[in-house]
């Protein structure tokens, strides 16, 4: 199952794992902190854009009763992965990995069909220069294949009246965010800013819009990752420990 320079990666809950690759984008705490923010009920249809590895989908599937969870990725070696750890997990009923482009998803999952959309996106525009990692890296860090209107764009054809789009991002972007939530009817309803540490400025940022709701925006307690000494805090042990999602 495993092909050279994979590992499998065990994820701490329910024995599940993932297969990851040594030289190719890895899921981080970014990836976590969404997946954790979701909220979901029974039977949700679910969307992940850009599902790199199927971290999310595998999350929300084993946090979640009897959802069905598309993950969407463009690299082909990363979507192999991904069904690969679907199929490890045993989880082929719940979560279905497609090789694909969110330009243009709803031609093929269709149009205003899901109850919510998730998506950690690139974060970096493409002029804003690559570094010089593996190809991979720079497909999931910068915005080569649709920047941020387009996975908003995305969301807002995939999902239904009413369904929920949730979102983490740079918080430097966040002025495009909320003006491209607008622009495609997807209203910010809730958001919740990511600090490293309790003194130090948020650099990520969680948000949760609805689709074609009433203006009104939540700004949620801020989450603190670090404690001065370097552990975690004890809401980031809790997220990370979290059995089930919210329902709401």
């Amino acid at each position: 199952m495993l092909k050279d320079g994979e590992r499998l990666d065990e994820l701490n809950l329910k024995n599940l794992v993932i297969i990851q690759h040594k030289d190719k984008f890895k899921f981080g705490m970014d990836a976590v902190l969404l997946a954790n923010f979701v909220t979901a009920k029974k039977g949700d249809k679910i969307v992940d854009l850009g599902c790199g590895s199927g971290i999310i989908p595998i999350l929300i599937a084993a946090k979640t009763q009897d959802t069905f969870i598309y993950g969407v990725e463009i690299q082909e070696d990363m979507a192999d992965m991904a069904t690969r750890s679907v199929v490890i997990n045993k989880m082929e009923e719940r979560i279905k990995i497609i090789k694909g482009d969110v330009r243009g998803l709803e031609k093929i999952l269709g149009y205003e069909k899901f109850d919510i959309v998730t998506s950690n996106p690139p974060y970096m525009p493409v002029k804003t220069g690559f570094d010089k990692k593996q190809k991979s890296e720079n497909i999931a860090r910068y915005e080569i294949y649709g920047g941020l209107e387009e996975f908003i764009k995305a969301a807002s054809k995939l999902l239904k009246f009413g369904g929920k789009f949730f979102m983490i991002h740079r918080t430097e972007r966040l002025v495009d965010i909320l003006y491209f939530l607008r622009k495609y009817n997807l209203e910010p309803k809730k958001l919740r800013f990511v600090h490293p540490y309790v003194d130090s400025k948020p650099n990520l940022l969680l948000i949760e819009s609805k689709k074609g709701s009433q203006p009104g925006l939540n700004i949620l307690a801020p989450l603190y990752v670090y404690e001065k000494s370097g552990e975690y805090t004890k809401e980031i042990i809790e997220i990370y420990s979290k059995m089930q999602l919210e329902e709401e």
